[in-house]
């Protein structure tokens, strides 16, 4: 068990349950503060400061970030196939989260100090190599800790709990990365203090992640319950249908969120001609996603997670596709739309794991084993996938668009962004929703499940 003093309170299906204390909670998500920076300034920042300051083209950066993705299929699932296979006298996850310190740090911190002497296809190496080590780096401490925080609590709301603070704590990372955004933005030497930020950050993650190391314990009864083999994992996450729909849904979804992060400093210096407001704009975004997180957890329970989480869809889909009218000066239209959009986004990011761990339990009932890290790094690379994706079509788009760097852009580049920003976001969101109202499992079915579970030897 997590540690901490619970407290038992009713549960769906009629046991008691325990209802994790907020220590227990606060340690859990405490690392997600630097995770959620680094995550964050990577996908704000890295590609205009690839391109504007240290001037690598576009679509070379769009390729790398392309191109690591396709190293996250072999990645995602070796990590969660491993965490769930792990025994050791601190667990299945915890080993993880201790291993990840180093190599997050470095990575992270040496992709913002490349070597003065570095320049045209040496730069271009240097991000090659760092890029994707970083996302792998991301890997090692996002599946296992996603999988912990699928462990701590076997009640179907609870669960909503559990991931509504680590949201909570993420976008309390994406704010800070926001405030070295627009302190780098307004830099005339933003290289040399892009340096000093990433060495921070990285020491104040490790320290961070040791914490909650330290701090958490594991249900003894989960370790070594993973699958024989990486590949019957995935044949097993395949063949769960809620699974597969539930992969597809995030995809899509994150498809159309990753924009947010990627073009609005481009949209903000070209289009709405206010780079001085890129961190203001972002932060319409993140503030109410994190103010109105309290509110999700009793409207879960009265329309339940499904109905919420598919309406959060469109709505951020009609969001984002109010952004097409975006033109010169419309600061007060890019607020309020990010607004909304912020809103809906932080109800899905509160809703979907939660979903996730539901059909976790679905798979146990069928093959008795606990495969969370499986199922998380098949969500995990759904996500860095979509990131990814959207960051090679910015920059490809952008190369044949013509864009050109610290310079006023012609019109079919500035259309080219507002539809990578606005129409493409609104379709994707659109159809996550359509998809999303096909996930048939609900409470009710949930509760019988976990009922029988109780009865087998594996259950504590």
């Amino acid at each position: 068990m997590v540690s901490g003093t619970p407290q038992e309170t009713g549960s769906t299906d009629g046991q008691a349950t325990v209802r994790l204390a907020t220590s227990s909670l606060l340690a859990f998500a405490a690392p997600t503060l630097g995770i959620g920076l680094m995550f964050s300034i990577v996908a704000f920042y890295l590609m205009i400061f690839a391109t504007d300051v240290l001037l690598i083209a576009p679509a070379a950066m769009g390729l790398i970030f392309g191109a690591s993705r396709l190293w996250d299929a072999v990645s995602d699932p070796l990590v969660g196939f491993w965490s769930d296979r792990t025994r050791s006298l601190l667990g299945r996850r915890r080993p993880w989260l201790l291993a990840s310190i180093p190599t997050i740090g470095l990575s992270f911190a040496l992709m913002w100090t490349p070597p003065d002497t570095l320049s045209g296809g040496m730069l271009v190496l240097w991000m090659a190599v760092l890029v994707p080590t970083f996302y792998t780096a991301m890997t090692i401490f996002v599946v296992p800790h996603q999988s912990l925080g699928a462990e701590m609590s076997t009640d179907y709301h609870e669960r909503s709990r559990v991931f509504a603070y680590r949201h909570v704590i993420w976008t309390a990372g994406s704010i800070l990365a926001l405030a070295f955004l627009q302190y780098l933005l307004d830099l005339d030497a933003p290289r040399r203090s892009a340096g000093t930020m990433g060495w921070g950050v990285a020491a104040v993650t490790g320290l961070l992640t040791l914490l909650a190391v330290v701090v958490l314990r594991e249900r003894p009864e989960n370790q070594g319950r993973g699958s024989d083999h990486p590949l019957h994992a995935m044949r097993d996450v395949w063949a769960n249908h809620h699974a597969r729909l539930l992969l597809l849904v995030f995809l899509i979804e994150s498809l159309g969120g990753a924009t947010i992060a990627i073009l609005t400093p481009y949209i903000a210096t070209y289009v709405v001609q206010r780079p001085d407001l890129t961190g203001a704009f972002i932060l319409c975004y993140l503030i109410p996603s994190l103010v109105f997180t309290p509110i999700w957890l009793p409207l879960s329970r009265t329309f339940g997670k499904k109905q919420l989480w598919s309406t959060s869809m469109v709505a951020a889909g009609g969001a984002f596709g109010g952004m097409m009218f975006l033109e010169e000066g419309s600061v007060a239209l890019i607020s309020a739309l990010a607004f909304l959009a912020g809103t809906a986004g932080g109800c899905g990011s509160i809703m979907s794991p939660s979903i996730q761990t539901d059909v976790i339990d679905f798979d146990e009932h069928r093959t008795g084993e606990r495969k969370e890290g499986a199922y998380f790094a098949a969500w995990n690379f759904g996500y860095k996938s979509a990131t990814g994706l959207t960051l090679m079509l910015t920059g490809l788009t952008l190369e044949w668009a013509g864009f050109v760097p610290n310079a006023v852009q012609n019109k079919e580049t500035l259309d080219s962004m507002l539809a990578l920003y606005a129409l493409f976001p609104l379709v994707c969101f659109l159809i996550g929703a359509l998809l999303c109202s096909r996930f048939s499992l609900g409470e009710q079915e949930h509760a019988r499940i976990r009922a029988d579970l109780r009865s087998r030897p594996h259950e504590g």
